[in-house]
């Protein structure tokens, strides 16, 4: 049976809503994934390579902090962000400052079993921290380093699609598709859930955080808790491009465009940047250039620019046309989607 949560938002609450990525989210999500596999398909090309990554590495504290199920998980293990791109050193920061009252509170919510690192947490936190803090960085290095740069390219394009609904449709069109338990009406976003409900009226001054994080597919998650701005993780589109081979392009999308430009066209589901297509595709980088200028100029992409990255996007035309060859692909897949709640 799913519950509902629904939170209520003021104007100035819209004003003020924000999306920001979370290294120390990806993280804690990256740990459920590895010891949930089968419920996160999406990722076993990682789970193979970070089980490897990872055999030398200890991080019993932090594996103990993400049970499963994950009915929940301590708020400080993924303090709501900042900034929109806050660093792993600068969340760090922050969590290796979480006051001890606070680590033993949210330690409580554990229960009384609770494994014996844990208990150790909770007598000494501030030593905990420390421990906590060395076996996040050590993971971070062994299993996800070496993909940050092509994750950090994904949740950048997954906050410019956004913004780019958000500009046209307003808040009716950002939160239409974010999330298949999520939907929005009247100023109200509700959030189906499968442990918590609840409403929540937020104050019109702090808004909410959307958190795009790719080893959250295909669960959402909900902090609601003062003082922090309350937030919604969830996985942005064109997580399964992070770990699969190119899709072949329609044979008939193919004949008309030429087979290059058909398979570029068709890993567009989700903003992307020139290299990040080379990568996917294989394709020489001066190839991509090309071929992603010539479809601009037919009207089937959109090019957009934030700071030094131009990021490649289909218009409509292109999805129209993709869809008749047969070839529509949507990248993240969120049906069917398990939820954890944190309640606040």
């Amino acid at each position: 049976m799913v519950a509902v949560f629904t939170l209520e938002f003021s104007a100035h609450d819209l004003a003020v809503t924000r999306f920001a990525c979370s290294p120390l989210s990806e993280v804690t999500h990256s740990v459920q994934v590895l010891k949930e596999p089968g419920a996160h398909a999406v990722h076993l090309p990682w789970v193979r390579a970070a089980r490897a990554a990872l055999a030398e590495t200890e991080y019993a504290l932090l594996d103990a902090l993400v049970p499963i199920p994950t009915v929940y998980t301590a708020d400080f293990l993924t303090p709501v962000p900042e900034s929109f791109s806050p660093t792993l050193d600068e969340e760090l920061a922050r969590l290796t400052a979480t006051e001890p009252a606070r680590i033993r509170a949210e330690l409580d919510r554990y229960g009384s079993e609770v494994p014996h690192v844990i208990a150790e947490f909770r007598a000494d936190p501030e030593a905990g921290l420390a421990r906590l803090g060395a076996e996040i960085r050590a993971y971070w290095s062994a299993a996800i380093a070496p993909h940050w740069p092509r994750m950090q390219l994904l949740l950048e394009g997954e906050v410019l699609r956004r913004a780019r609904q958000m500009s046209a449709g307003g808040p009716a069109a950002l939160f239409a598709d974010l999330h298949p338990r999520v939907s929005w009406e009247r100023g109200t976003l509700r959030i189906a859930h499968r442990w918590y409900h609840g409403e929540q009226r937020l104050d019109g001054e702090r808004g909410i955080v959307l958190v795009p994080a790719v080893f959250a597919w295909p669960g959402l998650y909900t902090q609601t808790r003062p003082p922090h701005q309350p937030s919604l993780t969830y996985p942005p589109r064109g997580v399964a491009t992070l770990w699969e081979r190119p899709t072949p392009a329609p044979d008939g999308l193919a004949d008309l465009l030429g087979h290059s430009r058909a398979l570029l066209l068709t890993e567009l589901g989700a903003p992307a940047t020139t290299t990040e297509l080379a990568h996917r595709t294989g394709l020489s980088t001066p190839n991509v250039s090309h071929h992603l200028t010539t479809l601009t100029n037919a009207g089937l992409l959109t090019r957009h620019r934030t700071s030094r990255t131009v990021w490649y996007a289909r218009t409509p035309a292109a999805d129209t046309l993709l869809a008749a060859a047969g070839g529509t692909r949507v990248g993240s897949g969120t049906d069917q989607v398990p939820v954890r709640a944190v309640p606040g």
